[in-house]
């Protein structure tokens, strides 16, 4: 019997300036893929170069978490920008990331929305085509088929593959879910899972294809290539750490799902 096999991933180098938000190093012993911020919604030009070598010494996967333009708002507040500017921005910002991954000896592999963008482009087709138009003039200038990872069933997995471009599916290990398979809003109690048993739990679970249960206490089952732990959760790396010890003593394979990663 094949041994189950996922990515795990986490939000880093989302700090400003002096304000670090958590360990990025050791979020980096336990992810196989980064997302990293790329100065929209947090992250600065030495963050990330930083985060950049750091990914590269420990053969983690890079991805461009880009975002609205939100430093204020931390990328989470709902925004309507025109496709045409989306599409420039997305493509910025995973051109400034990129030029930091090759200088540290990789590249930038794959790229995933954050936070209000994330929400958009699960449901509204035309700012999905955007980003994936944004992720296609960013393929042009590196030589690379960037990826995209998203939530299943999204708009941005649809516009994805109608565009040709390589996508793969996450889950959250300390999100609340829906009973549709989305991802219950923050402004709602209960939507981020802080008790680090069920988050473990629950990360075993998704990898090895077995249902969980949503908001309401109904079994729900969620597909993906990868799971996502967010970086800005108090004690991030712990949980990190630890949910990577739980899959691999149930017998997960942890391997990146684009690129050269561990």
């Amino acid at each position: 019997m094949t041994a189950p096999l996922i990515d795990l991933n986490a939000d880093l180098g989302e700090g400003f300036g002096r304000w670090r938000l958590t360990d990025d190093d050791a979020l980096l012993d336990s992810v196989t893929s980064a997302n990293v911020a790329c100065g929209f919604h947090a992250g600065d030009a030495p963050t990330m170069r930083r985060v950049c070598e750091r990914a590269v010494e420990r053969g983690v996967t890079i991805g461009a978490q880009v975002s609205y333009l939100d430093l204020a708002g931390f990328g989470r507040r709902p925004m309507d920008v025109p496709r045409d500017e989306l599409a420039a921005e997305v493509a910025y910002q995973v051109g400034a990331l990129d030029v930091f991954a090759r200088a540290a000896g990789g590249a930038v592999a794959y790229v995933k929305p954050h936070g209000a963008l994330y929400n958009r482009v699960v449901r509204d087709a035309e700012q999905a085509a955007a980003v994936i138009e944004g992720v296609q003039v960013a393929s042009r200038a590196s030589g690379v088929a960037l990826a995209v990872l998203c939530l299943p069933g999204s708009a941005l997995l649809s516009e994805a593959d109608a565009a040709g471009v390589p996508s793969f599916t996450e889950a959250f290990a300390d999100r609340a879910y829906q009973a549709d398979g989305s991802l219950q809003p923050r402004s709602e109690s209960g939507s981020v899972l802080h008790e680090p048993d069920a988050v473990v739990a629950r990360s075993v679970a998704i990898a090895r294809h077995e249902p969980i249960t949503d908001a309401g206490g109904a079994p729900l089952l969620v597909s993906a290539r990868s799971l996502c732990v967010h970086g800005d959760t108090p004690g991030a790396a712990a949980l990190a750490a630890r949910v990577r010890a739980a899959l691999e003593r149930d017998g997960v394979q942890l391997r990146a799902f684009a690129g050269g990663g561990a």
